[in-house]
């Protein structure tokens, strides 16, 4: 069995990215109470469990487990001044102007097209729930990759949500 072969069949990577999110605070389940709230009122038999479920097929998506892993360790790197000082100081202040951040987690949400990406900039804007805990918690740590990472998760599983919805709109007219 190639190296490859063995990472997808034992899921180290997925596993991996979710012990990083948990290991950082983050549970599943705060992710897809984001993911309930933004699509509550388009969804009407929309459950928590669904929600959840959702986070979880967004998880198992390899470009998805790579973007968490890089933005979560990265973060955990500048935290630990394994980075150049320049880029410690510009990551620990999570500096306006840098947005690689959301760069990175473009990745995630663009697998879910333009509602991925509408979606991932709502919740980047409003911060709602867990991101904005992360976004807020800044003194000892550095959450700059990881906010926007769960907020990406979210988009991308509220998206996930919405492309299986049946269409509603009446082409005939």
């Amino acid at each position: 069995m190639s190296p490859n072969e063995k990472l997808l069949k034992q899921n180290i990577l997925r596993n991996h990215a979710i012990k990083l999110l948990n290991d950082r605070g983050v549970e599943l389940k705060d992710i897809s109470d984001i993911v309930f709230d933004l699509q509550k009122s388009y969804v009407d038999d929309l459950t928590h469990e669904m929600c959840l479920h959702n986070v979880e097929k967004v998880l198992d998506k390899r470009e998805v487990q790579n973007a968490v892993i890089t933005g979560i360790e990265l973060d955990i790197a500048a935290e630990s001044g394994h980075l150049s000082p320049v880029l410690s100081d510009l990551l620990m202040r999570d500096e306006g102007l840098y947005g690689i951040d959301e760069i990175l987690c473009l990745s995630i949400v663009n697998v879910y097209g333009s509602i991925g990406l509408t979606n991932f900039g709502y919740v980047d804007k409003i911060k709602p729930g867990i991101i904005g805990k992360l976004n807020d918690e800044k003194s000892n740590c550095c959450n700059t990759f990881i906010d926007d990472v769960v907020g990406a998760l979210a988009a991308a599983a509220a998206s996930r949500i919405a492309h299986a919805q049946p269409q509603l709109d009446d082409l005939s007219r």
